[in-house]
């Protein structure tokens, strides 16, 4: 399972023109360099809202910055609020938001000033239990609209370059150039996909918040079809709700001289689409199972984007063949023992918590449960439900390890034996099952 957190959002707006927005570079350096976490190949990003860290998504695929989830804790001041209506991907009717203006975002020693802030009051709207971490909205095109901005997937920093200082011949020399459009504020390549045996061209928009490698649609137009050997999956969510469709494998995906084969693909179905207006000829999504595999340098003002294989480059595109999603939901206390050391410390008195001189470290550790499985997957026929809230995957404890992690212990190799322990109302079930090759 891949999560598909590129909302394709399309915003009813209607408000007046506000400040000149401004970018500025601490000291008019040359570039800066910002860590990022990578979660599911998606870049969450640190940064500060008038003063307040947050955590954004960084999302090429919407055009708004957008803010949904903040801590209790928080208090964030916003400037000139207005209300607006706001219509997204799975829903036919617009519901009430926020825009504020004249709000400084700042990252590192990049400072974005004046800029809008689109609020979703919906609290569906949320991406902190499926990626395990505090998220609380997302950036697009104004974090690259007037910059040039690198993707280190392997050394997870992003590299936001001074346009006025920029030297290409230094930067560049090692990658390769490929054009790409700008349409509704997002970037469009062209790329050369093989399914059922028939290569021909795709327009895809690249879409870093887009989890999965690669989306196709179907469509009268480009006539798409789904490879025989498939089955159907939980896609993601969007900003109604759940996305399904089909995944399967497409023979290879060339972008330019670059070729990456056995492409795990999503096929969302007709339902997700209904109510986006796909730009002219769009065929898919680009996503960061793909991009990851790249040192990926994007030029907006040019409508370039540079190319450079990462260490992701020759992995396997592996898939989740269990059937089971899992996210974060909440955290619990945890208290370990620890015994104390003295002079009358001895060995037996080690194994004898009665006898023990002990102190208790208390631990707050994340709490992981099944919150969708596929009818007639693996898990499901072994008798795993929603709600089961995970233990141990094959004796390892997963509240020590980070959703990510704890999603990658799902996609093993066909034919491996699975272990799963789970808590379903207040008791442990042991279930062993062997993960089935869907592809």
């Amino acid at each position: 399972m891949r999560l598909f957190l590129s909302l394709m959002l399309l915003f009813i707006i209607f408000v007046p023109v506000f400040a000149q927005e401004e970018v500025v570079f601490a000291h008019n350096r040359s570039k800066v360099k910002l860590p990022f976490n990578l979660v599911n190949n998606l870049i969450i990003l640190p940064v500060k809202v008038n003063g307040v860290a947050l955590n954004f998504l960084l999302d090429t695929g919407v055009e708004e910055t957008i803010l949904f989830s903040l801590d209790e804790k928080k208090e964030l001041e916003l400037y000139k609020v207005e209300k607006i209506k706001l219509k997204g991907l799975g829903t036919q009717d617009a519901i009430e938001g926020l825009i504020s203006s004249n709000n400084n975002l700042t990252a590192g020693d990049i400072e974005f000033k004046n800029q809008d802030i689109i609020i979703v009051l919906d609290q569906r709207f949320n991406f902190s239990s499926a990626l395990g971490i505090e998220v609380n909205g997302i950036l697009g095109y104004d974090f690259f609209k007037s910059q040039i901005v690198e993707f280190d997937y392997s050394k997870r920093k992003i590299i936001v370059y001074n346009p006025q200082k920029f030297k290409p011949k230094k930067v560049l020399s090692k990658f390769q150039a490929f054009d790409f459009t700008l349409e509704n504020s997002k970037p469009y390549i062209t790329i050369q996909v093989n399914v059922n045996n028939r290569v021909f061209e795709a327009k895809c928009l690249i879409d870093s918040g887009n989890s999965d490698g690669l989306w196709l649609f179907q469509t009268k137009e480009n006539e798409i079809r789904v490879p025989d050997k498939n089955y159907d999956d939980y896609l993601g969510r969007g900003f109604s709700g759940a996305i399904y469709g089909k995944k399967a494998k497409i023979p290879a995906l060339s972008i330019g001289e670059f070729k990456l084969q056995e492409v795990v693909t999503a096929f969302p179905d007709t339902v997700s689409l209904i109510n986006v207006n796909l730009v002219d000829n769009r065929s898919g999504s680009l996503g960061g199972e793909v991009l990851k595999r790249f040192t990926v340098i994007f030029d907006y003002p040019n409508q370039k984007i540079y190319l450079k294989k990462s260490k992701y480059y020759g992995e396997k595109f592996r898939y989740n063949g269990t059937g089971i999603a899992i996210q974060h939901a909440g955290m619990q206390w945890s208290k370990d023992f620890i015994p104390v050391k003295s002079f009358e410390t001895n060995i037996e008195s080690l194994f004898n918590k009665e006898n023990a001189q002990l102190n208790y470290n208390f631990k707050l550790l994340p709490v992981y449960e099944i919150f969708d499985i596929r009818k007639n997957s693996a898990g499901a026929v072994a008798g795993l439900k929603s709600g089961d809230v995970v233990v141990h995957i094959n004796g390892i404890n997963v509240s020590r390890l980070s959703l990510d992690k704890v999603n990658r212990l799902l996609e093993h190799e066909s034919n491996a034996l699975l272990k799963i322990e789970v808590i379903r109302n207040g008791k442990r079930y042991y279930f062993e099952f062997k993960i089935v090759d869907l592809l």
